[in-house]
């Protein structure tokens, strides 16, 4: 049997399109591939957006800055020592971009100005640790991308 152009064509165009289809099959059975919102209250947490970009600007502003450093131990978070005794209300909050069972929260919980999450608490990958902490009637939070 002999296949002509045309023909050729045809089954060139049904095998792309089931090579597409597999792949749109495959995508949205397979549980390894969820396709939610990666934030439960996505809507909720976009309306108070301003005031994390206050709290981001106002953590620009300070001539001493706090820092979130990997360590072999963990997690470090760290004051300046000056600072200690005037923060209040403060939260760690943890965020893993791939997997959303992994993500927590823990409260500001200093010692020697410094907060050390250890590393059992933590999944290897990266990680978007944020700090959000009230220090003289200001909000203020610190970001930063860790790859454990």
């Amino acid at each position: 049997m002999k296949i002509n152009w045309g023909t050729g064509i045809v089954i060139a165009i049904a095998l792309f399109i089931a090579f597409i289809l597999y792949f749109v099959i495959t995508m949205t059975t397979n549980k390894n591939f969820e396709h939610d919102l990666v934030i439960e209250d996505y809507y909720k947490q976009e309306i108070g957006f301003q005031d994390e970009l206050d709290a981001r600007n106002n953590a620009a502003k300070l001539t001493e800055k706090a820092s979130i450093d990997k360590t072999t131990n963990g997690i470090l978070i760290s004051f300046p020592e000056a600072w200690s005794k005037d923060i209040q209300n403060g939260k760690v909050s943890f965020y893993r971009v791939n997997n959303k069972a992994f993500d927590f929260d823990k409260d500001l919980k200093l010692s020697n100005h410094q907060m050390l999450i250890p590393e059992s608490e933590l999944v290897m990958g990266r990680w978007d640790v944020s700090v959000y902490w009230e220090m003289e009637a200001k909000s203020y939070t610190v970001k930063e991308k860790i790859n454990f």
